[in-house]
C-alpha cells in the first residue's frame, strides 16, 4: 500500500507510487482525507489534499479511486448548501456541530428523500446522449430532467422502471450502447469530472440580456446570457452587494453562488437573504431556485480551487436541461491566492507578484465555460458567469484583473469614492465597458423600444461631456463655464443621481424594469433638450434651475411607481409648458 513520504501544508507527497494517475481522486490518510493528484515523477507522486492536513503524520496510507474528482449530479441539489467538494453543510452540521470534521464523507445528495418520478421511455426504445429518460419536481420552480449521460452514444433500453417514486440511487433504467452486450443501469443521479466542461453541440450567437433590473447595468454596461462579466473592486466598494442584487433580481431561471474564500458573515448574510426573499416571478423562496456552495476564508484554501469547479459543473448540468443559469462567483482573487499558496509549496517559478505562470489558463479555463449554447438533446440553454475581483488597494493594475479582463466582455468597475459617497451600485460609469452592447440592439430595440439604444448614446454621450467638464471645474471653477457647459453639468448630476443610483431598499427602485429605465432616460433627455433650447433663446440657466425639474427628475426612480408609467408622459407635458412659460416671460419682459 502506498503511504505518505512527506506533508507541507495542503500539499502531500508520496514515493515509489506507480499506480497513480493524473487528477485521479484519491483517500489521504486514516481519515480518508480528500485529495487530488496534481504532479506524478520518477520518484514522487504530488497530492493536493482538500481537507485540513492537521494532525496527518508520515506513513498513513494513501488509496487510489481510479477516478477524478467528481460532482454528484441529480435531484436534490437545488436548495443545497455545499462545501467546496459537494459536501452538503447542512447534514454535516447535523452531525459534527458547527466545524467541518475530518474526513466528513458524507454523500453530495439525500439518499433516503424520495421523489415522485415520471419515466419517459419505454423497454426497445433507442436512446442517445441527452435524452430525457425520467423527471421529477426537484422544487416547486424546477422540473428537474434526468438524462442519458453525454458521455454514452446511441443505446437501447433493456428494462425501464414504471413511473412511481424513487430514491435518487434506485435504477430507473438498463441501457445497452451500441456495439455492446452488457447493459449499463442508470440510477437518477451520476457522477461527471469537475475540471471536465459537459459537451455542448455547438455555441450560439449572443443575443439576449440577463436583465437584472439595475439600471447602469441593463442599459449602459448590459451583459449577455451566456456571457461573463468581471466585479473588481476594492474592500468596502460593495461587490458582493451588487452580486447579492444581480442574484435576487435577475431573469435566470437558476442562481448558483459561489462564496470563494470570503469572510464567512457574507456566507451566512446570503443563506439569511435567500432564504426570507420572495422570488418575484413565481411567489415562492429564492432558495427554490438557488445552489450555494460556501468555502469561507477558515476553510482549507485548497477546496477553494475545487469550489469554482464544482459549482460551474452543477450550472453546465442544469443547462443541458434547457435552464438559463447565472453564477455568481465570490470573489475569484481568492481562488488565485489558493493558487498562489500551493504553487509556492511546490516550489515552482513565481510570475508576476508571486502568482503561477498558469493563472491566465486557469481563469480562462473557467470564464470559457460560459456560453449560450444548443445542448446535446437539441435544446438551448446558457451559462452567465458574474466573478467578483478583489484587488488589494484598489489597483487594478495587479495580475488578476488585468487577466480577467481578457476573457470577459463586460467589466464593472467598482469605485471607492463612489461607495464612500453612498453611491450604489459604486460602478464607475467612466472606467466600466461591455462588449456585448452590440450584439442586443434587436433585442432593445423588439422589448424596450426602437429608440433605446439611440438614448441609450445619448446618455453615455453627455456623461462622458461632464466628466471632461469636471475636469476643468476642478481646476478653475465652475462660474466661468458658459451656460451650455453649465447645463450638461446638471444634467449630468441628474443622470448620476437620479438614473445611475439605485436604492436597493426602495420598493420600487430595487428592480426597474427595461421600459421605465428607456421613460427614464427620455425624460431626462427632453428636460436637456427643453434646457438647451431655452439656453439658444437667451433664457438664463439659474432661470432655468428655478423651475424645480432638476430636483424632480432626480427624484423621479421614487415619485413614478412601476405600475404607473403613465407619468412620464404626464412628466413630458408638464416640461414643455414649464419652458413655455418661461420663454414667453422672457420675450413679454
Amino acid at each position: 500500500m502506498d503511504r505518505i513520504y512527506s506533508i507541507n501544508g495542503p500539499v502531500v507527497k508520496v514515493n515509489d507510487a506507480k499506480d497513480f494517475s493524473m487528477m485521479e481522486m484519491v483517500q489521504v490518510g486514516e481519515k480518508g482525507l480528500i485529495g487530488e493528484v496534481i504532479g506524478i515523477d520518477a520518484e514522487y507522486t504530488t497530492i493536493q489534499v482538500y481537507e485540513n492536513t492537521a494532525g496527518l503524520k508520515i506513513g498513513e496510507p494513501v488509496k487510489g479511486s481510479k477516478m477524478p474528482v467528481c460532482a454528484t449530479l441529480g435531484p436534490g441539489i437545488i436548495s443545497g448548501i455545499y462545501d467546496g467538494i459537494q459536501r452538503p453543510l447542512t447534514a454535516m452540521t447535523e452531525l459534527n456541530g458547527a466545524f467541518v470534521a475530518m474526513g466528513s464523507a458524507l454523500p453530495a445528495l439525500d439518499e433516503e428523500r424520495v421523489f415522485d418520478v415520471t419515466v419517459t421511455v419505454r423497454d426497445g426504445d433507442t436512446v442517445k446522449a441527452g435524452d430525457v429518460y425520467a423527471t421529477c419536481r426537484e422544487t416547486p420552480l424546477i422540473l428537474h430532467k434526468c438524462m442519458i449521460p453525454p458521455d454514452i452514444g446511441s443505446a437501447k433500453v433493456a428494462l425501464a422502471a414504471e413511473s412511481g417514486k424513487y430514491k435518487v440511487n434506485d435504477v430507473i433504467l438498463k441501457i445497452i450502447p451500441d456495439g455492446e452486450s452488457d447493459a449499463v443501469p442508470l440510477t437518477l443521479a451520476h457522477k461527471w469530472a469537475i475540471k471536465t466542461p459537459r459537451p455542448v453541440r455547438r455555441r450560439k450567437t449572443i443575443k439576449t440580456p440577463l436583465i437584472t433590473g439595475q439600471r447602469i447595468i441593463d442599459t449602459v454596461f448590459p451583459i449577455a446570457k451566456g456571457g461573463a462579466a468581471a466585479v473588481p473592486g476594492g474592500f468596502g466598494t460593495g461587490k458582493t452587494m451588487t452580486q447579492h442584487q444581480i442574484a435576487k433580481w435577475c431573469d435566470a431561471d437558476i442562481i448558483v453562488y459561489i462564496g470563494c474564500g470570503e469572510r464567512g458573515n457574507e456566507m451566512t448574510q446570503v443563506l439569511e437573504e435567500f432564504s426570507e426573499l420572495i422570488d418575484p416571478k413565481s411567489g415562492r423562496p429564492l432558495t427554490d431556485r438557488t445552489v450555494l456552495i460556501a468555502n469561507t476564508s477558515n476553510m482549507p484554501v485548497a477546496a477553494r480551487e475545487a469550489s469554482i469547479y464544482t459549482g460551474i459543473t452543477i450550472a453546465e448540468y442544469y443547462r443541458d436541461m434547457g435552464y438559463h443559469i447565472a453564477i455568481m462567483a465570490d470573489s475569484t482573487s481568492r481562488w488565485a491566492e489558493a493558487l498562489r499558496e500551493i504553487s509556492g509549496r511546490l516550489e515552482e517559478m513565481p510570475a508576476e507578484e508571486g502568482f503561477p505562470a498558469y493563472l491566465p489558463s486557469r481563469l480562462a479555463e473557467f470564464y470559457e465555460r460560459a456560453g449560450y449554447v444548443e445542448t446535446v438533446s437539441g435544446g438551448e440553454g446558457s451559462v452567465t458567469v458574474i466573478g467578483a475581483v478583489s484587488p488589494q488597494g484598489s489597483d487594478f493594475s495587479e495580475p488578476v484583473t488585468q487577466n480577467t479582463k481578457r476573457f470577459v466582455r463586460c467589466f464593472w468597475a467598482l469605485d471607492k469614492a463612489l461607495a464612500y459617497a453612498r453611491h450604489y451600485p459604486a460602478i464607475n460609469w467612466m472606467n466600466s465597458y461591455s462588449d456585448y452592447a452590440d450584439d442586443l440592439e434587436d433585442y432593445y430595440a423588439e422589448n424596450a423600444g426602437e429608440d433605446f439604444i439611440e438614448v441609450r448614446r445619448r446618455i453615455s454621450a453627455l456623461l462622458i461631456e461632464e466628466n471632461n467638464l469636471m475636469e476643468i471645474v476642478k481646476l478653475i471653477g465652475a462660474d466661468v463655464l458658459p451656460d451650455d457647459q453649465k447645463l450638461i453639468i446638471e444634467i449630468g448630476k441628474v443622470i448620476r443621481v437620479g438614473f445611475l443610483q439605485q436604492n436597493a431598499f426602495h420598493k420600487d427602485d430595487t428592480f426597474v424594469p427595461l421600459k421605465k429605465q428607456l421613460l427614464m432616460m427620455k425624460a431626462i433627455l427632453k428636460l436637456y433638450d427643453e434646457s438647451a433650447a431655452a439656453l439658444s433663446k437667451n433664457a438664463l440657466v439659474s432661470d432655468i434651475l428655478k423651475l424645480g425639474w432638476f430636483e424632480k427628475l432626480s427624484k423621479m426612480k421614487y415619485d413614478v411607481p412601476n405600475d404607473k408609467l403613465e407619468m412620464f408622459a404626464e412628466y413630458e407635458e408638464a416640461i414643455t409648458r414649464s419652458f413655455y412659460e418661461i420663454l414667453i416671460s422672457g420675450e413679454t419682459a
